[in-house]
């Protein structure tokens, strides 16, 4: 059933879906854009937080005015979670059950944001490409064959994708720049945003340049630089980049195309937060870079316009967080070859879950929880008395639920292994290797814990 809320200074009710779209463009400031005027389009302000809602709305309801689609029956799609989203929120309005294949590298608040809409998530693996059973969009079509009175969406051939940014996002654009648009830099997901501005602008300006922003790893750029499709590598940006060219995307006339690396584009949003509080993902980082590049590389003046395709905060346990990107590589702090680079959470940074010898039990338990950790530090005074882990706790419990409230003192690990931040990394493999964590100490100060995931990042970053 349909929600309704009010627009400021409006006199009638607005349904949800009537929210899509229309949403506003400023002109970025505080960068380096050269001799260019750089606009964002923020499709981060649509209801589901992307520029995926324009196309899932166009795409639901073209499935009806067809006659493919009618009350009672099921959606099924395979998206890297915007698109999913857009699609769970027209769903829940308008009382469809939609299946989801998502890969697995996706972020979860992308994938808590589908299913708190009602959507049916199968996680599949992101590893894999077209052609592999497990490939997402190979899964979706072969779910989709097997479930009776469905309509598989498929964004990646549906002209209804395209044909919303035809007749939506291109006249905004056209409208709010003052029928002045010199560039338009665009990444290619299913392509239909590539393809419908670039159907647009044919029409209305047919010297706008439209220009590639790809992932490095993303085999599009190539196709756009060489005509060729090249095998792709793997990358961290959700949402743009493939190992091939659509079905539905027309990059005929692309003739520029960037590759910005994972690290450049989680740092260039997360500087675009910094520097003027705009909320954007990791695909909005590349467009940015990408655009940034364009920009400073121009003599003449032009008028260039890109995207924040989606909200930040479906990122904050990933590129908004900085132990994560410590863990995968993308933030670096200074090699010494001691243990000290191996603590990835520090104790002085206020990073570390830790509880006091007077704590209870539960007060441990849900802290473990909170933090996804399944083991805490003791601290008493800012030195370290003791550990306690999952099995210290169920060997207190016996059974008992009323041992929650004992104190962590009676649980607790006492029997240390301590260890200098100054020695060398091939000290910890012994403590390790006995299934236990490595506590690193100085002078009785406690730094923070080294666990056998922390040095598997360790090593897994030498890589790069």
């Amino acid at each position: 059933m349909e929600t309704h809320t009010l627009m400021p200074g409006a006199s009638v009710a607005v349904p949800t879906l009537n929210l899509i779209g229309n949403t506003p463009l400023v002109e970025l400031v505080g960068f380096d854009t050269g001799v260019c005027e750089l606009y964002l389009k923020l499709e981060s302000q649509n209801p589901g937080g992307s520029i995926k809602d324009r196309m899932a709305v166009s795409m639901i309801e073209a499935a009806e005015q067809s006659g493919a689609l009618a009350h009672g029956d099921t959606i099924i799609e395979a998206t890297a979670g915007n698109t999913g989203i857009g699609l769970a929120l027209v769903a829940a309005v308008k009382g469809y059950h939609l299946i989801l294949v998502i890969p697995d590298k996706m972020s979860p608040e992308k994938i808590a944001h589908a299913r708190a809409l009602g959507a049916d998530i199968r996680l599949t693996r992101s590893d894999v490409g077209p052609g592999h059973p497990d490939y997402y969009q190979d899964m979706a079509a072969r779910i989709a064959k097997k479930t009776p009175r469905c309509y598989h969406i498929n964004q990646f051939a549906n002209p209804a994708n395209p044909l919303a940014h035809e007749v939506t996002t291109g006249p905004e654009i056209w409208h709010q720049m003052d029928h002045c648009v010199d560039v338009v830099v665009c990444g290619v997901g299913s392509g239909g945003t590539m393809t419908g501005l670039s159907r647009f602008f044919a029409r209305v300006q047919p010297d706008c340049e439209m220009v590639l922003a790809d992932p490095a790893g993303s085999s599009i750029a190539e196709f756009v630089r060489t005509g060729k499709e090249v095998p792709s590598g793997s990358y961290a940006v959700e949402g743009i980049g493939g190992a091939c060219v659509p079905d539905i995307a027309d990059l005929s006339r692309v003739r520029r195309a960037f590759s910005i690396s994972d690290s450049e584009s989680f740092l260039t949003a997360r500087d675009l937060l910094k520097r003027t509080g705009i909320f954007g993902g990791p695909s909005s980082g590349t467009l940015l870079a990408a655009a940034l590049r364009y920009c400073r590389e121009q003599t003449v003046s032009k008028r260039v316009v890109t995207f924040v395709c989606d909200t930040g905060s479906k990122y904050l346990s990933k590129m908004y967080n900085d132990y994560w990107l410590l863990d995968q590589g993308y933030l670096e702090r200074p090699s010494k070859g001691t243990l000290g680079e191996l603590i990835a959470r520090r104790y002085e940074e206020g990073a570390v879950i830790t509880v006091g010898p007077e704590d209870t039990l539960l007060t441990a338990f849900q802290r473990m929880r909170m933090a996804d950790v399944s083991q805490v530090p003791v601290l008493q005074e800012g030195k370290c008395v003791g550990v306690l882990d999952e099995s210290d706790l169920l060997v207190a419990m016996h059974g008992d639920p009323s041992k929650f409230h004992s104190p962590v003192r009676d649980a607790m690990t006492r029997r240390l292994e301590t260890i200098s931040p100054h020695q060398g990394i091939e000290s910890v493999y012994d403590i390790l290797d006995r299934g236990l964590v490595a506590l690193v100490t100085e002078r009785d100060n406690f730094l923070g814990l080294i666990t056998r995931s922390d040095l598997l990042s360790y090593l897994r970053r030498k890589l790069h």
